[in-house]
């Protein structure tokens, strides 16, 4: 008859022995195995950023003149770049004409007659009154004949008509002399000061167009980087030179979806990069409002979360200089309160 193996009895001593045994192995090679396993990082990857300024011109032109050189340090009003500005300069020097014509215009306008041309209304204002005079006299002798009866009424009408003629002559000639000292009208003087006002806002234009062809930094930077060569054609609005401005450095990491509702803004992290030296402290001071996938470029076997928020923190403006952008850096929140 075939032999079965007789099973030991679950009851017995010698069951409850292999069931410990088997146990206690079960619990050394567990802890076994999570003494071996890589503990989970608590940092987020993330890298370093530059916010850039990139200058350019609001005209088109040929590039004239490139002072920026790439990796130098160039202080506020600096000369970056020049452009071609032939007619620029043209248009200028003619709004500058065109302003001094229409203030001369408004400065005559101002002003009566010239003293040559009230002279000549004075001289027949002077003879007109001679004229009167001699024209008052012959009436008088003209009274007196008639009266002695030596001449016809006649002869006095026509003397009585020839004084009054020449004195509404000395009224005529000096109306026109008073208007002569006046200067142009109320109105005639509101438009040539308008004028003026026209004049200088084209001036204005003008020099606005030629300074758009010299570009100066707009605050102490490094430069980053050069697009054009001189002699090469540049469109407007086009980038010349990129500037990195000092401090203008910014963190920037993701944290998993499942630990961005701890972080707040003004929370405090440190940041460690390879060659930076001592941990940066940094504040937050963005957080995504929508969530994303974890960008190819962030490389890291501890996080396996795909869905992300991307966070950026600033540190101080000493310690900025100490990263470069595009540097990896692990990201490690402070304990604490957000201020």
């Amino acid at each position: 008859m075939p032999t079965f193996l007789r099973q030991p009895d679950t009851a017995s001593p010698q069951g409850s022995t292999v069931r410990s045994g088997a146990a206690l192995v079960a619990l050394v090679l567990g802890a076994l195995l999570a003494a071996c396993a890589p503990k989970q990082s608590e940092d987020w990857s993330g890298y370093a950023e530059g916010e850039y300024v990139y200058v350019a011109s609001a005209l088109a032109g040929t590039l004239a003149r490139l002072d920026a050189q790439r990796g130098h340090l160039v202080e506020a009003g600096a000369p970056l770049f020049a452009l071609e500005a032939i007619s620029e300069q043209a248009a200028r020097a003619e709004a500058i004409a065109r302003v001094d014509v229409a203030r001369a215009q408004a400065a005559n306008s101002a002003k009566g007659r010239r003293s040559d041309e009230l002279a000549v209304v004075e001289a027949q204002l002077a003879q007109a009154r001679t004229q009167a005079q001699l024209a008052a006299n012959e009436l008088t002798r003209q009274q007196g004949l008639v009266a002695q009866g030596f001449v016809s009424p006649a002869h006095l009408d026509e003397a009585r008509t020839a004084a009054a003629q020449a004195q509404a002559r000395v009224g005529e000639i000096a109306a026109a002399l008073r208007v002569a000292r006046l200067p142009a009208r109320a109105d005639e003087q509101a438009a040539a000061a308008a004028q003026v006002q026209a004049a200088e806002q084209a001036l204005a234009q003008s020099a606005w167009r030629e300074d758009q062809k010299l570009k100066r930094a707009p605050l102490r930077s490094r430069v980053a980087e050069t697009f054009f060569r001189e002699g090469e054609w540049v469109n407007a609005g086009q980038p010349v030179v990129a500037l990195l401005p000092e401090g203008g450095v910014k963190a920037r990491f993701f944290v998993p979806q499942a630990e961005v509702g701890a972080l707040a803004l003004g929370q405090t992290v440190t940041l460690r990069c390879d060659g930076c030296g001592a941990p940066l402290p940094a504040r937050i001071s963005f957080i995504a409002t929508q969530a994303e996938y974890t960008p190819p470029v962030i490389y890291s076997n501890a996080q396996r979360a795909k869905l992300v928020f991307m966070i950026e923190a600033r540190p101080m403006p000493a310690d900025a200089s100490r990263l470069r952008p595009g540097l990896p850096l692990d990201v490690q929140r402070v304990a604490g309160k957000a201020p």
